[in-house]
């Protein structure tokens, strides 16, 4: 078994890999442009437009859980039946659902409402919302399939390791790829009597969808064709779930321990500084600074990569200053990049100081969110039966928070004359979520005495049951 992966080699690793870069891109486009192109391009109200984000967002926290139960259910479940094979096991069948459905609904997303252009907002938005849940569907299916492949391609901590390590950097070249494109089709048909963004470049995001589905969908071809899934039998699903059952945290006494509402706080509040920024810079970029469509590529750009750098220290700085010391730089990081941002004027900071005030952001985000994962880590601690639920939890309060709180932002917006909104809120918004994960984590206690009471209480439990069972 060790070397199930080795065997495989660079093959199974550059297969498996490729097999989010679609999911990446998307994700990248979502998050980075889908207002832009709403509220820019198509003309839809903010509030409109922001409301589309909370569909999704809540689309996505709805069908993550139940395409995860269903990936648990194994071969038997719906809909793997008939392609459960050698090769094409119930993860890969799961994930080529996935795949199909955000490859049928994305470029729609991204285009006028055919045939009802000149129907009212709330008509198109409910033509575009029935392409934004089957896209948040097909996404959910190619990420917890994607994810739950690891453990079963090897059972090895360091070939695991290797597998996401690579899934990593595929997701860096992902945004870093789609960010280029945008920047070279912005910049290549761009039009020097109007530089900014409207609705002359509809085209122009049609084509980028475009481009990167294709890449996304060639990377998933390979990754069908390059990556086997292992066959699990019932007995070994019954006999791992029998071990699973020993000693575990169950969701009930996780949500019982203070802790859990803490870190959850925490992640809450690191997923709203990283998404709001990469959401709101765009807008903030065209609505304060004025700045050309091809900026909206360059900055976000420049905020990835000083975001990817930083990756490279923050495991070290965790190790040797700990999780508190490390947050608390980053929070300092992002305050100051948002400081920068309400305070930011002139030709410098135009021409120069916003570049700098990018780096701080992806600076921060790195920090704050690789700790934030450390933190989470830190509660499941040696029990890792009841992982899935912890980060779920985490992803739930994230997704749905991103959503609700776009949706308040862009519902507040006024209708014309407010130049500096986007700036406001940039630098309020995601300097007050930051500034309260700081505080929450700073007040977090260690959970080491509530997880080693827990296994003692269930060792008693089952003490107190064998010698019932001895006396009857």
């Amino acid at each position: 078994m060790d070397g199930a992966v080795a065997d495989l080699g660079a093959v199974l690793r550059l297969s498996y890999g490729m097999g989010h870069v679609l999911n990446d891109v998307c994700a990248s486009m979502w998050f980075t442009y889908l207002l832009v192109f709403f509220h820019l391009v198509l003309r839809f109200s903010a509030a409109n437009a922001g409301l589309l984000m909370l569909v999704g967002q809540v689309a996505d926290a709805v069908c993550t859980p139940f395409v995860g139960l269903e990936v648990d259910r194994g071969p038997n479940g719906w809909p793997c039946g008939c392609l459960s094979r050698r090769g094409f096991g119930h993860r890969k069948t799961w994930h080529l659902i996935g795949t199909l459905c955000t490859l049928a609904s994305f470029p729609f997303i991204f285009t006028p409402c055919i045939g009802c252009e000149a129907s009212h907002e709330w008509a198109q938005l409910i033509y575009y919302s029935a392409f934004v849940v089957i896209f948040q569907f097909g996404w959910a299916s190619v990420q917890i399939s994607h994810l739950s492949l690891i453990p079963h391609l090897s059972p090895h901590e360091h070939q695991r390791t290797k597998l996401i390590a690579v899934r990593y950097s595929f997701t860096v070249i992902s945004n870093i790829f789609v960010y280029v494109i945008t920047w070279a089709v912005l910049h290549l048909t761009s039009d020097k009597t109007d530089d900014q963004v409207g609705p002359q470049d509809m085209y122009k995001f049609q084509n980028i969808v475009v481009i990167c589905l294709a890449v996304g969908a060639g990377c998933s071809v390979f990754f069908h064709c390059g990556t086997t899934e292992p066959v699990t039998t019932e007995s070994g699903v019954r006999e791992e779930g029998a071990v699973e059952m020993r000693l575990k945290m169950s969701p009930k006494k996780f949500l019982a321990v203070p802790q859990f509402y803490q870190v959850a706080l925490v992640y809450m509040c690191t997923r709203l500084f990283v998404n709001l920024s990469q959401v709101y810079m765009p807008l903030y970029l065209h609505d304060s600074l004025k700045v050309t469509a091809e900026e909206l590529a360059i900055v976000p750009l420049v905020m990835f990569l000083s975001s990817f750098v930083c990756s490279f220290v923050v495991g070290h700085m965790n190790k040797f200053f700990g999780r508190k010391i490390s947050y608390l730089v980053g929070g300092c990081l992002g305050v100051a990049a948002c400081a920068l941002v309400y305070l930011g004027k002139g030709a410098f900071y135009l021409n120069y100081g916003v570049y700098g005030v990018a780096a701080l952001f992806g600076a921060s985000s790195s920090v704050l969110l690789v700790t934030s994962l450390g933190v989470t880590a830190d509660l499941i601690g040696q029990d890792k039966h009841s992982g899935a639920f912890v980060y779920g939890a985490m992803s739930f309060t994230d997704k749905l928070s991103n959503g609700l709180v776009v949706t308040a932002i862009q519902s507040l917006k006024c209708l014309s004359g407010c130049p500096d909104y986007y700036r406001n809120m940039l630098s309020i918004v995601c300097g007050g979520s930051v500034a309260v994960g700081v505080l929450a984590l700073l007040l977090l206690w260690p959970r080491n005495s509530i997880e080693y009471t827990a296994i003692q209480e269930e060792q008693v439990e089952a003490e107190e049951a064998n010698h019932s069972i001895q006396e009857q």
